[in-house]
């Protein structure tokens, strides 16, 4: 079928609804969404039973979508994302984003010249398209499994997920330059590497100082337009970061990130639509580069694509994570084991793998379906065995059916997870005589596995985890002091 002006929308809002539908289905069958969306674009699309041509040609049309949505996605996580949360585990988050996303993209590299007929260039460049793992990805699979992690992992893993991206964008339009120029100058590509960094960190910092003052000065009469306020502000950090040579991705999710935690006029309405822009681009990204894939051309690359993954799953993520966090102490063998499992490949990787599409290099349909297979396999493997792997690591607290993970319960509330060890103040105390701050409850506790509602009478124990409702960090900080180092909470 030829997509046209008049069937368009039919055909377009067909692809959503039944996404919508497949999306829903697959929490029960513990499928992750995105697979289901990727599945019903391949249907769709021109091998599949809706015969859509849309194929290779269409490269351009699927970055520009996928560009656009990565954006969206990169906001929306920058926005739920707090400062308090992300804090305590900064550096791990920057040193497995940039660092721990050139060892993956060196060691894939290695691996596959020696798998490959590949040049060392083009086995770089396709190390390079799958060395950032998915953050749309890996919380969808645990918001839908109503998972909650210790250990402050997941602040850990949204904070890489959302600022590695960036480092494999550059390193791919890197080794893109690289194959398609006979004489590319590898001193100026690394100075122009570095610089864009520089530029999307600083234009993300001085954008969210911006967009704070401008939507917070700006009086709009309809509340309904100052989403449209922060997607224009968005649009303009991306696409001028990109103007100046800068890289905007990042520079989209740092000005979210700035904004987030600022105190902003509708700030309710901004959240709330952005996380619904967020599920819609998902939507329209997994459609569409399922739409652009040929199912044949990936099933002949299934051996290679098989080995690949093997070794990004087994060897290449996990070598990078536990080379990252030698920099730092305390961080036990099971936290390592599980950032080395939630390497989600997803959209991202698709998305940079259309740029040897674009750019016309000789291998790039073989590059574009090792990727996608690539992808695929990780939501498919990977992702549905998340929760599995945490508990059999003992790093999973399954919240009760209702009960959501969640951050921000409004504009100045927040939930808080907290685990009271063995040194708490708390051990052995009721509810009336730990001295909660007045505007702090404690909603529920998990005690061996099974929930309390607690009471004033309830008596605190040791390995109990309390979900708290606060509207400042500090008191919980206050109420866990020990005399000693203050413990930190992991947020919910």
């Amino acid at each position: 079928m030829v997509i046209t002006f008049h069937n368009a929308l039919l055909i377009f809002s067909l692809l959503l609804f039944f996404a919508i539908l497949a999306g829903k289905t697959s929490s029960r069958i513990g499928v992750p969404a995105l697979i289901l969306f990727l599945g019903i674009g391949m249907l769709a699309g021109s091998e599949g039973i809706g015969k859509i041509e849309f194929g290779y040609e269409q490269a351009e049309i699927a970055q520009f979508i996928g560009t656009a949505a990565l954006c969206f996605i990169l906001f929306s996580g920058g926005l739920d994302t707090k400062w308090s949360a992300i804090k305590p585990v900064i550096g791990k988050g920057v040193t497995l984003s940039t660092l721990g996303v050139l060892l993956t993209a060196f060691f894939i590299g290695l691996f596959v010249k020696c798998v490959t007929n590949f040049s060392w260039a083009e086995s770089f460049l396709l190390g390079s398209i799958v060395s950032s793992t998915d953050a749309a990805a890996v919380f969808n699979i645990l918001n839908a499994q109503n998972l909650s992690l210790k250990n402050n992992l997941k602040p850990l893993l949204e904070f890489e997920s959302g600022s590695n991206d960036p480092v494999a964008f550059l390193l791919t339009i890197f080794f893109v330059g690289m194959v398609k120029n006979a004489d590319f100058s590898l001193p100026l590509a690394l100075l122009h590497f570095l610089l864009q960094l520089f530029l999307g960190a600083f234009m993300g910092f001085a954008m969210g100082k911006f967009s704070t003052i401008v939507i917070n000065r700006i009086r709009i009469s309809y509340s309904g337009l100052y989403p449209v306020l922060a997607i224009a502000l968005m649009m303009f950090t991306y696409s001028f970061t990109d103007f100046i040579g800068g890289n905007g991705f990042l520079a989209v999710y740092i000005s979210a990130i700035v904004l987030g935690n600022k105190r902003l006029t509708r700030r309710s309405a901004i959240v709330s639509s952005f996380d619904g822009y967020a599920w819609l681009m998902q939507l329209i990204l997994f459609l569409s580069l399922g739409l652009l894939v040929f199912p044949s051309e990936v099933w002949k690359i299934k051996w290679t694509g098989l080995l690949i993954s093997a070794f990004i799953i087994l060897l290449g993520r996990p070598l990078a994570v536990f080379l990252c966090l030698l920099f730092f102490k305390k961080t036990p063998a099971k936290d390592q084991i599980f950032i080395s499992w939630v390497g989600l490949r997803g959209a991202a990787p698709i998305v940079f793998a259309t740029y040897p599409l674009v750019a016309g290099l000789q291998k790039s349909n073989a590059i574009f379906s090792i990727v996608f297979f690539i992808s695929f396999l990780s939501m498919a493997l990977q992702g549905t065995s998340i929760p599995w792997v945490a508990r059999k690591l003992h790093l999973a607290i399954i919240l009760p059916s209702g009960l959501m993970a969640r951050r921000n319960i409004d504009s100045k509330t927040e939930m808080f997870e907290i685990e009271i060890e063995k040194n708490s103040p708390l051990v052995g105390k009721t509810l009336l005589e730990a001295g909660l701050p007045e505007k702090t409850r404690i909603t529920m506790i998990l005690r061996h596995g099974d929930y309390i509602v607690p009471v004033g009478d309830t008596r605190l124990q040791q390995k109990d985890y309390l979900y708290i409702l606060c509207k400042d960090p500090k008191e919980i900080k206050r109420l866990l002091a020990t005399g000693e180092e203050e413990p930190k909470p992991k947020k919910a």
